[in-house]
């Protein structure tokens, strides 16, 4: 299969890239001027090497031509792009006529019309973790250390809250502490979520990261790593909680060993809803 990679920033590309490529795919990556690391122009150039474009965020058009130029009838899209770039935007005429049908301008909408205008054009967008399904979280706890009878009572308490702000497209991470919410992600990013909470109530925090309702496998995956745990450690933050099944662990085993070794109690949350 010739594959489309549409890569953000961040290692997801990367990981994207060489699990297809081993595969025995053929794989056009399409990069964002803006967001992706330039190291995987270099990573994409290794045997066997894979076609690579740079564009701007706002030129779809130009993506959809690169795609269909190659022949490419299905996509990933992978890594990050920061949710305040969509104040930044410099639509082509295709993203334009995409962002005027848009009811809304938040990051699922938008993305969701992306999808659709490439669907329009033959080109079908897979899930993101469609060759990564071994770094999903599994369900359970995965840490040597389970959560404390306080640490649950905070779960019990914050994954409620956390469910419903996702469903809100407000954020997917909350940090709590004694049953009270400390800090809420909005369009930061999970790791400046966490220091905030060190700042505002010092040890102790627990941090729940929760998928939205019906995620949309396709794009905005929840991702954690080993900058999570350092971040925690450093906030003194204790305990992490993500959805088992719907949460790509990008460093794999090596995220329950940093946890581990900094008393960090991780657990998979098997709980779907929708």
């Amino acid at each position: 299969m010739r594959l489309g990679l549409i890569a953000g920033n961040g290692r997801f590309p990367f990981l994207v890239l060489d699990a297809a490529r081993g595969a025995g795919h053929d794989v056009i990556v399409i990069a964002l001027k803006e967001e992706t690391f330039p190291e995987l122009a270099a990573a994409a150039a290794q045997p066997p090497a894979a076609a690579f474009h740079w564009i701007s965020i706002g030129q779809l058009g130009t993506c959809i031509t690169l795609l269909k130029d190659a022949g490419v009838s299905q996509a990933v899209m992978a890594g990050q792009v920061k949710h305040v770039k969509l104040f930044d935007l410099r639509p082509d005429m295709t993203l334009g006529k995409v962002l005027m049908r848009l009811a809304a301008k938040n990051t699922d909408s938008l993305i969701s019309g992306v999808a659709d205008a490439l669907r329009d054009r033959g080109i079908e967008l897979l899930d993101s973790t469609a060759f990564l399904a071994p770094l999903l979280a599994r369900a359970g706890v995965l840490t040597r250390r389970a959560p404390t009878e306080e640490e649950e009572r905070d779960l019990t308490f914050g994954c409620r809250i956390a469910d419903t702000l996702a469903g809100l497209d407000v954020g997917q991470t909350i940090a709590v502490k004694s049953s009270a919410v400390i800090a809420v992600e909005a369009m930061e990013g999970t790791d400046a979520v966490i220091e905030r909470a060190g700042q505002l109530a010092g040890p102790g925090a627990r941090i729940i990261k929760v998928a939205k309702p019906n995620q949309d496998m396709r794009f905005d995956v929840p991702v954690v790593g080993v900058s999570t745990v350092t971040a925690m450690q450093a906030a003194g933050a204790t305990l992490l909680s993500v959805d088992a099944g719907k949460t790509l662990m990008i460093d794999g085993d090596a995220i329950i060993k940093a946890a581990d070794e900094a008393g960090i109690c991780i657990v998979g949350r098997s709980h779907t809803r929708g």
